[in-house]
């Protein structure tokens, strides 16, 4: 028998019906013999429904009183899944994250878990319940109500699932596992059997949307066996896990993209130490997130060009700061554009296989497609290029590197 915490997000517990296939799938584990602890979401719309609201009340709301409100919708859901289990005569009983304690920081709206009090949902499995709980919130040391942000919900049944030591913590969604890619942008794009959570951390901060970052950290530091599975098909999904000898023929895991970036340049800038601070600084002081860097040196020897990617909402909040910053420095010019992406390589092969930087390279170069910025680490390649070759660049990479094929990024 294994204890495993499932987790079930807005769309597959949307409505009435199902919510009752959620029940109907958690009733078939139990009948197998599986201790259950099942996290859900609010209802898909359910959040932003109640947003809504708080915003016709209060432009800006209350952190704390948003936090009461947002974690209404959660509460919903477990009362009904409940409801649904024991109509089916599988016995079961709901808590909020407040009843298992699931203490977290003060920082309403974004609050970061730092301990869970398991012994109620012991005693529940104990009893042979099946035990229900909220996602997506908890308390903190004042007793007030926080919510951990969106696709909370995750991080909470993988902190769960750590708190219990479960056998294995399970993630239902819209998708039937980890891809190599977005099976919209390349249709040969093929499931993953398992991938490692160095991969997965790297796919999900590059833009896959699959799993929140935080709660694949959350996994990767506790040593949580995590699977991704669909809530609507049957299949054994993606298994994330630890790094093995398996790795050493895959070269490539995947391809990420991210659709939503900028770039800014600063032209004629002083070759000095402090430069970068003094750019990147004022930017920084404006909750701009920085993501890819570059710095050449110009001709002359004395001044350097200046380059960097924010996403595409900041653009015009960076460009205004980089401006003011152009004339503080009497730089000579600045250069910005709002219509790129930035497509990366993952697979921690990399580590064991040379050649795959230019082989990414040279895929791309067949295409026609401009490469505008790079940035490497042990196990991704990120490249810039022009948005208009976002769907170019995915599929070629892809067939270059065989990701269409078994053998999880085997090539030849």
């Amino acid at each position: 028998m294994s204890l495993i915490v499932q987790k079930y997000g807005g769309t597959s517990v949307g409505s009435i019906e199902r919510i009752q296939h959620v029940a109907s799938r958690v009733k078939q584990a139990t009948d197998q013999g599986h201790s259950l602890v099942v996290v859900v979401s609010a209802m898909s719309g359910e959040t932003d429904r109640l947003l809504g609201l708080a915003k016709a009340i209060q432009a800006v709301p209350a952190p704390r009183e948003l936090d009461v409100l947002l974690s209404t919708g959660e509460q919903v859901t477990i009362a009904l899944l409940s409801m649904a289990l024991e109509a089916i005569g599988c016995p079961a009983r709901s808590y909020t994250g407040a009843q298992v304690h699931m203490l977290t920081d003060s920082a309403h709206n974004k609050a970061r878990i730092r301990d869970i009090d398991a012994a109620r949902v012991r005693a529940d499995l104990d009893a042979g319940r099946v035990v229900v709980v909220a996602g997506f919130q908890g308390v903190d040391e004042q007793g007030d109500i926080t919510t951990l942000g969106r696709g909370g919900s995750d991080t909470s049944a993988v902190a769960m699932a750590a708190a219990l030591k479960a056998d294995e913590c399970q993630i239902y969604t819209d998708v039937d596992g980890v891809y190599t890619t977005d099976p919209r942008i390349e249709p040969h794009a093929r499931k993953l059997e398992r991938i490692t959570f160095e991969e997965m951390l790297e796919m999900a901060s590059l833009g896959s949307k699959v799993l929140q970052i935080r709660a694949v950290e959350f996994a990767g530091k506790y040593r949580v066996p995590l699977r991704v599975l669909s809530s609507f098909t049957e299949g054994a999904g993606t298994l994330i896990t630890f790094e093995d000898d398996t790795v050493e023929d895959a070269q490539i895991a995947g391809i990420a993209f991210a659709r939503d970036e900028a770039k800014l340049t600063i032209l004629g800038v002083p070759d000095q130490p402090g430069i970068a601070h003094r750019i990147l600084g004022p930017v920084s002081n404006a909750n701009i997130e920085v993501d890819m860097i570059v710095q050449n040196v110009a001709a002359d020897q004395r001044t350097t060009d200046f380059t960097f990617t924010v996403h595409r909402n900041d653009y015009d909040k960076a460009m205004a700061i980089l401006h003011d910053t152009c004339a503080g420095l009497n730089a000579r010019e600045v250069l910005g554009d709002p219509a790129i992406v930035k497509i990366s390589l993952v697979g921690v092969g990399m580590r064991s296989h040379a050649g795959i930087a230019s082989r990414m390279f040279e895929a791309l170069a067949v295409e026609g497609i401009n490469i505008r910025m790079i940035s490497t680490s042990e196990i991704k390649i990120s490249v810039v290029v022009d948005e208009k070759y976002l769907e170019l660049g995915v599929r070629s990479l892809h067939k270059a590197f065989g990701l269409d094929q078994a053998g999880e990024g085997k090539t030849t």
